[in-house]
């Protein structure tokens, strides 16, 4: 099927750091202009996450390019793949996602160890090169994610990050099947399908959140246990009272608010692995080096995942095991979206339609 590709196109940019966000027109690239390696996508939707905000703000301590096109969870088709592209993984007309690491090299240390995401040269989606808040999108054949064709569009596209991140991180947490795993910011993006991914994996799900939406949402996915933050008169120990006193293995904490990491140690019990996911923008994480020793604790920084991964991941929502729930907007609401995102009024997640 051919398509015909505009000369310009809608984006959303941001132009410098802590600008509004703008919706414009913007070129297109030719696929006469493609290098080898690359591809065109035609943008079918992107999820927003709560790093296109950090981005957009500039609030983290390693700067985004401006101007920037955020966006880093995207789902389109391949209209074109640059000239002498040797050995594509995939092909025009296949529908593909786009993940923060928009490419890596695969050949320094950190690839080869299967860390891309930590690779010295990585790209970022929507940071250091252009992302996925716009119709046409200039992609990486080798690191693109081939969609299921039993996985629609807007459901695929925030598992891309928001799955992806959080499905590592329970791969890394070192739990087993009957495991109580705390999740803060349960109700949030990340959140809401870290309870599914780990329900999926067998662990038993304590989760933390606040508002009526959000624990219905919860309850709804089968969390084992709801501690709302805003009426707990103490988190601690309601998380020991739900597991006989010990605590919980593992806590994934999804909000990139610093209060989700504060109490972990003290409900953690011995062996118990912190699982560091959700990044406030200026936040240290103050913790009691003598009871992280004396309770053979284990923080670990776990950053989006490997190509790997989010192919796993992927196909765990294609087989129905995990679903995001999402609200579809259009890509002209963005400036709305980022507003209610950084009020915390958002349950699972938002989509929009390139339409």
């Amino acid at each position: 099927m051919s398509h015909q590709i505009p000369k310009t196109q809608k984006v959303a940019i941001v132009a410098t750091n802590g600008a509004n966000v703008q919706i414009k027109d913007h070129p297109v690239r030719s696929p006469d202009d493609l290098a080898p390696g690359e591809c065109l996508i035609k943008m079918h939707c992107t999820g927003v996450c709560h790093t296109d905000l950090h981005a957009a703000l500039g609030d983290w301590p390693i700067k985004p390019m401006t101007p920037l096109i955020g966006g880093h969870e995207g789902v389109g088709e391949i209209i074109a793949i640059g000239k002498n592209t040797a050995n594509s993984p995939v092909k025009i007309g296949q529908r593909v996602g786009i993940k923060w690491i928009a490419d890596s090299c695969l050949n320094c240390e950190q690839c080869k160890k299967g860390y891309e995401q930590t690779c010295e040269n990585a790209k970022l989606s929507g940071y250091t090169v252009d992302g996925t808040f716009q119709q046409y999108l200039v992609s990486y054949v080798n690191s693109v994610t081939p969609i299921p064709d039993n996985l629609d569009s807007n459901s695929a596209a925030s598992i891309l990050c928001a799955g992806l991140t959080v499905y590592r991180a329970l791969k890394h947490s070192e739990t087993n099947p009957g495991d109580w795993v705390v999740i803060p910011g349960a109700g949030g993006g990340l959140g809401h399908l870290a309870v599914q991914y780990a329900k999926y994996m067998g662990r038993r799900v304590i989760a933390i959140d606040t508002g009526d939406e959000k624990r219905e949402l919860c309850k709804s996915l089968g969390v084992d246990h709801w501690i709302d933050f805003a009426e707990s008169k103490d988190i601690v120990a309601d998380i020991k009272k739900a597991t006989e006193g010990r605590g919980a293995h593992a806590a994934v904490v999804t909000t990139a608010s610093s209060s989700g990491y504060t109490q972990a140690i003290d409900y953690l019990r011995c062996g118990g692995r912190l699982m560091v996911v959700g990044m406030p923008a200026k936040a240290t994480l103050d913790a009691s080096i003598f009871f992280i020793v004396y309770k053979s604790i284990t923080i670990h920084g776990s950053y989006v995942g490997n190509r790997q991964d989010a192919t796993e991941a992927v196909d765990i929502a294609a087989a129905g095991h995990v679903k995001c729930h999402y609200q579809l907007k259009k890509l002209a609401d963005i400036e709305q979206v980022y507003e209610d995102l950084g009020k915390g009024k958002i349950a699972g997640r938002v989509v929009l339609s390139m339409d």
